[in-house]
């Protein structure tokens, strides 16, 4: 599967089935459409079915850039509470 590198709305396209466990840990892929459920994140991996999408977010913007700065937030965090503490 095709790792999708910016999050957008899936706009075209046939049977498009979505792997999102790495940002849900969900097992299932999800079954994206036009009508119900078109939002397609970045980071996840295209499994069945193609598409295009219009593209909203790109990189600390996107779902996973947001995910990863405040991961990134929480250990700098944690590093100056070692500091303060010693």
């Amino acid at each position: 599967g095709d790792l999708l590198p910016a999050d957008g709305i899936f706009i075209q396209g046939n049977d498009l089935k979505i792997d999102e466990s790495s940002l849900t840990g969900e097992s299932d892929q999800v079954r994206k459409s036009v009508d119900k459920d078109p939002m397609l994140l970045s980071g996840t991996h295209v499994m069945e079915g193609s598409g295009r999408m219009l593209v909203t977010a790109v990189g600390v913007n996107s779902q996973t850039g947001i995910i990863f700065t405040l991961l990134g937030a929480g250990g700098e965090e944690e590093e100056r509470k070692d500091k303060k503490g010693k």
